[in-house]
């Protein structure tokens, strides 16, 4: 063999040898899409370089896709495609959407068992636990950023009318009597009204939204809120009081922040989740309390149901990268990991162990009224009627519980006209689901 001969030999040997290193240390990359803008989606980032840190065999990539809309159907049309991401963050109201996905999901309880990890979905607050669970208790999606509608409330506005925080919705009313002869005009106003007015109002009262346990039990299921003579009526009493200015409509999700931000209204309805923007932006003293309850209905409140979002594993990837995604899971579930979350944005700790490094860190002694949220969802064993809601298509039927309302505060319709429209053309739109995954 000539000198030349030789020196290929020894450089293809090292080739090689340097080949397999590279594939032997190579990280895998997990692709995560979520709908986390602005501050939010920076701490998203700080979770996936924390967990890539910790070590060499995985690397997360979180990429921002959008609103949670577009999120999800992103997601549903890159699955088509074999383009689909590893983990996608869907909103609650994706739920029956994801479940009716045949073979483009893989449930979490199946990658968590099937990894070599330590994991316990009893961990998980059972509030949050049972809204994403099958009917026997596996959970389908990991709950990540889970909220519940509060009363937000300026108190320096209240304090100035002689006013405390409200209970009842009868208090509330009373409240913008007072602040009204205070010379402050509007009292109340709220966002996501379907969540916070529609679905919350219900459960919080226990009452149904819908049959079928709203809709857990089966597709057949129909939307029932126009029978709660108690959500006519209060309705109605609401769009009542905008001839006083007692109430303000600011818009169908987060729109109508600046009325509260702003001192334009004293009290705000809406996710425990506006922590951070209103303690950055707010130039008076806040608090945030338990949602009314209408004594005309209810001795006592039951339970709130969650907002938020969850991460859906999708289908079709290598057997290995789900050992990654259930460490990444893992993590994310980490005590530390969530109390940092939680104190940050206001979402809830979806694990006790987080809620309970939250108490010891001192975090609700020194920022009074942050624990609403888990209150109000572990108030009672979640019932049929305040489990949460399962309803296919539910983000178009938003949209139509949120078109006829506006017919209400607009004053074309009355409360019942509205409601009896909603569920109406909600309910043809859960015949339409219903055929296309019978």
């Amino acid at each position: 063999m000539t000198r030349m001969n030789k020196w290929l030999g020894r450089a293809s040997v090292a080739a090689v040898a340097i080949a397999l290193s590279s594939t032997a240390f190579a990280e895998t990359e997990i692709q995560f899409w979520h709908a986390m803008g602005g501050e939010l989606g920076k701490k998203v980032e700080e979770i996936a370089s924390g967990f890539n840190e910790t070590q060499s065999d995985y690397k997360v990539v979180p990429v921002y896709k959008g609103n949670y809309t577009e999120t999800m159907t992103g997601a549903i049309a890159a699955f088509r495609a074999r383009q689909q991401p590893h983990i996608v963050q869907v909103f609650e109201v994706g739920t029956a959407t994801m479940m009716a996905a045949e073979g483009a999901i893989k449930p979490v309880y199946e990658v968590m068992e099937n990894a070599d990890v330590e994991w316990d979905s009893n961990a998980y607050l059972p509030a949050v636990r049972s809204y994403y669970s099958t009917s026997d208790g596996k959970l389908l999606s990991l709950p990540f950023n889970s909220s519940s509608p509060v009363l937000w409330y300026n108190q320096d506005l209240l304090e100035a009318a002689g006013a405390e925080p409200p209970k009842t919705w009868d208090d509330v009313f009373d409240i913008a009597e007072k602040l009204q002869a205070n010379d402050h005009k509007c009292a109340v106003s709220f966002g996501w009204q379907s969540w916070t007015m529609v679905e919350n109002f219900l459960a919080w009262h226990d009452q149904p939204i819908g049959t079928k346990q709203n809709g857990f039990a089966g597709l057949d299921t129909e939307l029932a809120f126009n029978r709660s003579q108690g959500l006519t009526d209060l309705l109605q009493r609401i769009a009542d009081s905008q001839e006083q200015g007692t109430f303000k409509y600011g818009g169908r999700r987060g729109e109508s922040l600046p009325l509260f931000l702003s001192g334009e209204c004293a009290m705000w309805i809406n996710s425990s989740a506006y922590y951070a923007d209103i303690k950055d932006q707010a130039e008076f003293a806040f608090g945030q309390t338990m949602l009314p309850l209408d004594t005309a209905i209810a001795e006592a409140p039951q339970n709130s149901i969650i907002g938020g979002a969850t991460l859906w594993v999708l289908a079709g990837h290598e057997d290995e990268d789900y050992q990654g995604v259930a460490e990444f899971f893992n993590y994310m579930s980490s005590p530390e990991v969530q109390a940092d979350w939680h104190q940050f944005t206001g979402y809830v700790p979806i694990t006790t162990a987080a809620y309970e490094l939250s108490k010891e860190q001192g975090f609700y002694e020194e920022n009074p009224g942050t624990d609403t949220a888990i209150q109000q969802l572990s108030l009672n064993e979640p019932t049929e009627n305040s489990r949460g809601l399962r309803f296919g298509n539910f983000v178009q039927i938003r949209d139509v519980i949120n078109e006829e309302l506006e017919e209400l505060w607009t004053g074309k319709k009355t409360a019942k006209e509205a409601l009896d429209a909603a569920v109406a053309r909600g309910n043809e739109l859960l015949r339409e689901f219903e055929k296309a995954n019978s």
